[in-house]
């Protein structure tokens, strides 16, 4: 009875410590391994052995689950290797920081589980596919503006103010130019300044149509250009004439500006105020090129012989002479001074016969010659003005011109058919 008792006390000793090495992972806070997770410590324990029993079954549960659990648990069970940490120890318990619930992030996940998930092979009706509004692509590369009015909004306001982009994008580098330009931001000020310099509202498309290169020009240097204007006298009536009829005129510097109005100023030897009058007459003098007006000035002085007091007068009075092509001017020259018999003083008088066709001079001269009122002196009789000949229209100039010539050929008509009747008298 004696051996039994002790073999019971052994065995209840040996349970009592297999429950404990159950529970100690669970009351540590670590992950719990079940007995059946370490079949050697179940057998190490059911074993009869001696004292050492219990500690050996300790030991070889520590040894699987290090195998069997995560890293940050085997770390726990190291801490728990020594002897003084056998027991389970509330201060050694590490407190896992409480993760407060986020209010935004869990209405987003609300609004978008409202929202249906789409797909590119969803099925749709006939009815939503009609709605679909598909817009235009841009395309990469074209030769013509039209392709890339619907995609910009300054071409589209362009072409309401009545530019003409078929004649745009025929200048260099003008379409590209007008491609990267914002029109609240670099179009809008630019026609505000130019309605204030005084171009007219419907004006504005012909001019930009014209000189398209101006909208990229900066506000600044156009203001400096037309207050350069102002300060040499000129009014704003006269500023506006010449920007609208030399668009490009704002396109020049100060300094172009000043050294052309001092060349023909120096040039010609005109006063500050026929230099200013020549130049309101034909601004163009002041964009186009210089070389063309230098020629002509040296071929009328030169080649037709005139002087210089009467070029002067010539371009005042018609200022285009400068920039007319200096075949025609020697060819009309050359036909009113050697054919029709005209002196330089008389040229001079009215140089206005320069830019008339030679055409017409030569038709409307040769009808005077052949009607025998061919003279141009206005000291003899039956005189007929330069300025007639090439001014008046057909009509009026042969009416003006012809009226005694006409008199005369009702006179001999009716002296005809007087003298018809009267020889048929003389028959009967």
């Amino acid at each position: 009875m004696a051996v039994w008792a002790r073999h019971a006390a052994r065995w209840g000793c040996l349970l009592s410590t297999a429950r404990a090495a159950a529970e100690l992972p669970r009351r540590l806070g670590v992950a719990a391994c079940p007995a059946r997770a370490c079949p050697g410590l179940a057998r190490r324990a059911v074993l009869p052995a001696g004292r050492e029993a219990p500690l050996c079954g300790l030991q070889g549960h520590r040894r699987l689950s290090a195998r069997s659990c995560s890293p940050p648990d085997c770390a726990k069970d190291a801490a728990l290797s020594a002897p003084e940490s056998n027991l389970p120890s509330v201060q050694q318990e590490q407190a896992k920081p409480e993760i407060l619930p986020d209010l935004n992030a869990k209405i987003l996940d609300e609004d978008w589980d409202d929202i249906p998930p789409s797909s590119a092979l969803e099925v749709i009706s006939e009815e939503e596919a009609v709605q679909i509004i598909a817009e235009p692509l841009l395309p990469i590369q074209s030769s013509t503006l039209r392709d890339y009015v619907d995609h910009s909004e300054t071409l589209t306001k362009l072409v309401h103010l009545g530019v003409d982009l078929s004649q745009v994008e025929k200048r260099q580098k003008a379409g590209q130019l007008l491609l990267t330009l914002d029109f609240e931001k670099d179009v809008k000020k630019i026609l505000l300044f130019l309605m204030d310099v005084g171009v007219e509202d419907n004006q504005l498309g012909p001019f930009l149509t014209k000189n398209p290169y101006i909208l990229g020009e900066d506000l600044e240097a156009l203001e400096t250009r037309v207050a350069y204007l102002k300060s040499k006298k000129f009014g704003k009536s006269e500023i506006a004439q010449m920007v609208s009829r030399a668009p490009y005129l704002l396109l020049f510097s100060v300094e172009r500006l000043d050294n052309r109005l001092g060349f023909f100023k120096n040039e010609l030897g005109l006063s500050v105020k026929k230099t200013k009058d020549l130049v309101i007459r034909l601004p163009r003098l002041l964009t186009g090129k210089i070389e063309p007006v230098k020629e002509n000035l040296q071929v009328c002085q030169i080649e037709l012989g005139f002087q210089r007091n009467e070029i002067q007068q010539i371009v005042c009075k018609t200022p285009k002479i400068l920039t007319a092509s200096k075949k025609r001017l020697k060819q009309t020259f050359d036909y009113l001074h050697n054919i029709m018999g005209i002196p330089h003083h008389m040229l001079t008088r009215f140089p206005q016969v320069f830019n008339s066709k030679l055409l017409r001079i030569r038709e409307r001269h040769m009808f005077l010659a052949f009607l025998g009122r061919a003279q141009y002196d206005p000291a003899q009789p039956s005189y007929i003005s330069l300025d007639q000949l090439v001014s008046l229209p057909d009509e009026k100039d042969c009416a003006n011109m012809l009226i005694a010539t006409n008199a005369s050929l009702v006179i001999n008509h009716y002296n005809s058919d007087w003298m018809m009747q009267h020889s048929n008298r003389k028959i009967a």
